[in-house]
């Protein structure tokens, strides 16, 4: 098993919406046989640059230890995810 990171940017939505979204994410995880290890919410924070007429979004980075072909299957779920506005997994090497 490797350990990845994933970082998410979700739409500005108020807190139960936005924890129903985590969820969604934490459970499809472990349905692919993932383990998360750790969950880091950073909050509302103003974007870089406007994504789809959006200023503002929610960060949130997720540890979790999976297989290789995991974060394929993830990605694909993740890019077809209404609420998300970007996403990346990477291999964490530490």
């Amino acid at each position: 098993m490797r350990k990845y990171e994933l970082a998410l940017v979700f739409k500005p939505l108020d807190d139960e919406a936005y924890k129903e979204e985590l969820e969604k994410v934490q459970a499809l995880l472990t349905r692919f046989g993932a383990s998360v290890d750790k969950v880091d919410e950073w909050g509302k924070r103003r974007l870089a640059y406007e994504i789809q007429k959006i200023n503002e979004g929610i960060y949130c980075f997720i540890t979790f230890l999976a297989e290789a072909e995991v974060p394929v299957e993830i990605e694909s779920r993740l890019r077809i995810a209404e609420n998300v506005l970007r996403y990346l997994i990477i291999r964490a090497d530490y």
